[in-house]
């Protein structure tokens, strides 16, 4: 409870700054803040007024999964073969246009509701990525290079089952959620009024996730503002570090998928086109905003091993892929 009154107290605080920065800035005490720390707040509040659409629809996703679908219907939709799962899982993102700010909430309650993990591991890191949205932004960022969209997609499917693959050996049979307080205290929400319960579980799934995006898109805000941008177009043109340079960038600004082209593609002068491709397939499964709130969801053993082993797989698709077609 403590934690939650903080992090609001940030947010409002950030709002409080972004609001009368001009006016601050004329008073003789803030005349002596350096002007990155004003920077830090609005690339803030400009995370949280991008993300907070898309958090919305994932609550309320998560939270129509928690009041309509059963058990038995994920069992029945999902292949009993986890190995031919993976596939419809990758996919699914087609149908589901939700981005990896909402994701993670959503995979969690697939999982409690009986997804096997790796399945919902291979839509958390699909989705954001093979989305129509996601698809439509990035052709219309690389108008000159239409071929990017199509190799986002391509590497983007690859890398998901490939982790998916590895999730399922490591971590087969084991539970990888956190367990969370509601699952040791029955929620008094009244029972056969769906639709009020549908609001209370998302009310309640929006408070939780809230505080993980506060505290991410402030860490990305940190670090976009102190960034020194020149040491990563050093090395821009080297096809073995820039993947890992372009990888580290998508990670720290945590852009929602449905915008990162733009950005990616203001880089296209300066970085090997097989280092945009790792951003915009990297950046989208895990950056600063998710990290937090995996750690939130899931066991800290099952996040560390994610953590490690998404980037590797990444770098090499991609690696392979600009080898072959770039």
């Amino acid at each position: 409870m403590v934690k939650d009154s903080l992090v609001l107290l940030l947010f409002c605080l950030f709002l409080f700054l972004f609001l009368f920065a001009e006016e601050l800035k004329n008073i003789s005490f803030f005349t002596r803040i350096p002007s990155t720390f004003f920077n830090v707040n609005t690339i803030f509040l400009s995370i949280i007024l991008e993300a907070i659409p898309f958090i919305l629809l994932g609550v309320f996703v998560s939270a129509i999964i928690q009041s309509f679908v059963s058990e038995n219907v994920i069992r029945r939709v999902v292949p009993s073969n986890a190995y031919l799962a993976l596939i419809p899982a990758a996919l699914l993102g087609i149908i589901f246009p939700i981005c990896e700010c909402a994701i993670v909430p959503v995979v969690r309650r697939l999982i409690k509701k009986g997804m096997p993990s790796h399945v919902g591991v291979v839509f958390m890191l699909s989705a954001p990525i093979l989305n129509p949205v996601v698809y439509a932004s990035t052709y219309f960022a690389f108008k000159s290079t239409p071929y990017v969209a199509n190799a986002r997609m391509f590497v983007g499917f690859i890398s998901s089952i490939i982790i998916g693959l590895i999730i399922y050996r490591r971590f087969k049979g084991e539970n990888i959620l956190k367990v969370q307080k509601e699952d040791h205290h029955h929620h008094h929400h009244k029972r056969g009024n769906k639709l009020l319960e549908t609001l209370y579980h998302a009310s309640d799934e929006l408070f939780d996730t809230g505080k993980y995006l506060f505290i991410g898109a402030f860490l990305a805000s940190l670090f976009q503002a102190f960034l020194d941008r020149n040491v990563l177009l050093s090395i821009g043109t080297s096809t073995t570090f820039a993947p890992m340079a372009m990888m580290g960038l998508g990670y720290v600004l945590s852009v929602c998928s449905s915008a990162d082209a733009f950005v990616a593609s203001s880089f296209g002068s300066t970085f090997t086109e097989g280092s945009i491709l790792a951003f915009l397939v990297f950046g989208p499964m895990i950056d600063i905003k998710n990290t937090l709130m995996l750690f939130g969801y899931f066991k800290k053993k099952f996040v560390i091993y994610l953590l490690l082993v998404t980037p590797l797989v990444v770098y090499f698709s991609v690696f392979i892929f600009q080898q072959i077609f770039l």
